[in-house]
């Protein structure tokens, strides 16, 4: 009864502490455009944040070479061959994102620099797509990405193109991507009712296109906008409390680049996100990258998630959005992987290290059942260990519950093995729990007698505690193993900052063999009850 009521007593604390949150608007169709912004460009880099990007790239070291190594990029592309029409498995993605990637690039350089080189290559890419005979709205975030390249092309390079390439251009984007958006809008289907990645990146390129052509199809701009807005929150709410993401660092990149990219198209042609960006959490999204990356340079990577940390420009939005100068020291920090032309459009010359601003070593994200405790901060050698309870019935989860990685002396020694190759048979069907990527025997956890872990099931982190001697994070996995198992809890601890434990407690009135798995990449020589491991 003691614990019960310290716990209650906290969540009472949390509540009448917690900041005053705006509720989002929800403009109707007819005034949803009264704000619109006349002329082009509109999306994202008015013609007035020009000159701030310019001198950035004058005064600034790090800003200047984004520039660089974005301008090398768009040189290197130049000779290639255009986007095509190859679906692979159900998806025309890569070329999608290929379309937006070159376009975006181009459309930059030229705006800085005012080269027809890269305008040239962006019209003929643009025109190559506007021949598909569609842009894959089966896999609609196929459609949404191309639209949002035809957006940024349109916009961005208006006053370069003639009224005949506009309306060329204008068209693709209409027909082949807003209107196939309509039928979801209308209906409420699939994305717009979603509460993951798909509902933002659909919403956003969809978003993105139509403010692109509002002025000329100001109807059918205005009905998806105002649908779009009103769909949003359904997975902004998932940063509900402290801006954790369920679907994994990976989807945390996607689904929250897009958020942006849809939160700074609002700002920039309507003056206005109608409050969204004041929605529970969405602020300390920027914080859970942080806590989600290594000293190695890996990320803890459950879902469907690759294991490097990659680039994520959206961190400067975020960091000016929200005044967080740690979000933008910690994307100016990461070594690996190249800029994009956003991290341009976006940099913010601020920067504090989480050194600086005292930021705990160990934090437990309630919203997503994570925790992650380390020995120290900006420490290449430092001890790293990302703990999950969660859910798995989250979208692209593993059976995974209980998991962790663990780095230390600049390697990581326990591994997740993310996620497997898209296009195997039903990969998010019917055969999605037979895959060993997937299945729990291949996560460093518990497996009873061989099993998958409940695939429904959910496990909450029941304990957590950040002291300079002691961290700890325990998980309740009772529901995962129901039919084996009365009570099985997992709890890991950083003890001293030096050594990690992990103890497991399983009460049960049954038999069954329990493997605790421990996946390595490192050589593993056997001294009885001992496993010493090198790399």
């Amino acid at each position: 009864m003691k614990r019960t009521a310290i716990f209650l007593l906290a969540s009472i604390l949390v509540l009448f502490t917690a900041p005053v949150r705006t509720a989002p608007q929800q403009p109707s169709p007819d005034e949803v455009l009264n704000t619109l912004r006349e002329g082009h460009p509109r999306l994202v880099m008015l013609d007035s944040d020009l000159e701030r990007v310019r001198t950035l790239i004058r005064e600034d070291e790090t800003c200047r070479r984004y520039y660089e190594e974005v301008r090398e990029e768009g040189i290197d592309w130049l000779d290639a061959d255009p986007v095509e029409y190859k679906i692979v498995g159900p998806r025309l993605l890569s070329q999608s994102r290929r379309c937006l990637m070159r376009v975006m690039t181009w459309s930059l350089l030229y705006r800085l620099d005012g080269e027809k080189r890269f305008s040239d290559r962006a019209k003929k890419e643009l025109f190559t797509a506007a021949e598909f005979p569609n842009w894959n709205p089966s896999h609609f975030l196929d459609v949404a990405e191309m639209t949002h390249a035809f957006a940024i092309g349109y916009d961005w390079l208006y006053d370069y193109l003639t009224p005949e390439e506009r309306d060329r251009i204008r068209e693709a984007l209409v027909e082949k991507g807003l209107k196939p958006a309509l039928a979801f809008y209308r209906n409420d289907r699939w994305w717009v009712m979603s509460h993951h990645n798909w509902n933002q990146v659909c919403n956003g390129g969809i978003t993105i296109g139509a403010l692109a052509v509002a002025d000329v199809v100001p109807e059918l701009a205005a009905e998806i906008v105002s649908g779009a807005v009103r769909s949003i929150p359904r997975a902004m709410q998932s940063y509900a409390p402290d801006g954790g993401w369920g679907e994994g660092p990976g989807y945390w990149h996607y689904a929250t680049r897009y958020n942006v990219y849809f939160l700074s198209a609002l700002n920039s042609a309507l003056g206005t996100d109608f409050g969204l960006s004041e929605m529970d959490g969405f602020d300390e999204a920027g914080r859970f990258r942080v806590y989600f990356c290594s000293p190695t340079g890996y990320t803890f990577n459950y879902a469907d998630a690759g294991s490097r940390v990659g680039r994520a420009a959206e961190m400067f939005w975020l960091a000016r959005r929200f005044d967080r100068p740690l979000y933008s020291w910690h994307e100016k920090s990461l070594q690996r992987g190249g800029p994009d032309a956003w991290h341009v459009v976006w940099f913010d010359p601020r920067g504090k290290s989480p050194r600086e601003i005292d930021l705990p070593l160990d934090e437990y994200f309630r919203g997503v059942e994570v925790a992650f405790l380390r020995s120290a901060w900006q420490d290449d050698d430092a001890i790293f260990l990302g703990f999950k309870g969660g859910d798995n019935k989250t979208n692209h989860s593993h059976l995974d519950m209980g998991g962790f990685v663990l780095d230390a002396l600049g390697e990581r020694w326990a591994v997740d093995l993310g996620g497997d190759d898209y296009n195997l048979p039903a990969y998010f069907g019917n055969k999605r729990w037979t895959y060993f990527r997937l299945r729990t025997e291949s996560h460093n956890t518990l497996t009873f007698d061989g099993e998958n872990q409940a695939p429904r099931a959910a496990a909450p982190i029941v304990a957590f505690s950040s002291k300079p001697d002691k961290a700890l994070a325990v998980t309740d996995l009772s529901k995962a193993y129901a039919e084996h198992a009365d009570r099985v809890w997992r709890g890991v601890a950083l003890l001293d900052r030096k050594h990690i434990l992990v103890q497991d407690e399983i009460e049960s009135d049954g038999e069954s063999e329990v493997t605790w798995t421990f996946m390595t990449p490192a050589d593993v020589a056997i001294d009885g009850g001992q496993a010493d491991l090198s790399i």
